[in-house]
């Protein structure tokens, strides 16, 4: 029996550097707005992929989960086990950027 390999907190990474350099357009698919969660998941469909994005006041907190278009998944706790969090690799004006465009959905 094999199982299928989880995302990397890199390959999520990339996704979200993506958005925030507008090279990938996202859709939100929560019926609330960024806006309107203030403190909460949020998912967003990106070119096929999934992401749980979390709110935190209006900050992009964490990544909850992602799923990528050949159904592979990576989730908090595959992440935190080996301490990052995909939203932790953005530099400030990435985090900014993807801060901004969650707000404007």
């Amino acid at each position: 029996m094999t199982t299928a390999v989880s995302l990397t907190t890199r390959e999520v990474y990339q996704v979200l550097k993506e958005i925030a350099l507008g090279v990938r357009t996202q859709r939100r698919l929560s019926a609330q707005s960024w806006n309107e969660i203030h403190t909460g998941p949020m998912s967003v469909e990106v070119d096929s992929w999934t992401l749980t994005l979390f709110n935190d006041g209006d900050t992009l907190h964490h990544c909850e989960d992602a799923t990528c278009p050949a159904g592979r998944v990576g989730t908090l706790e595959d992440w935190q086990r080996y301490g990052t969090n995909p939203v932790d690799l953005l530099s400030a004006w990435e985090l900014q950027q993807l801060e901004h465009m969650l707000a404007s959905l």
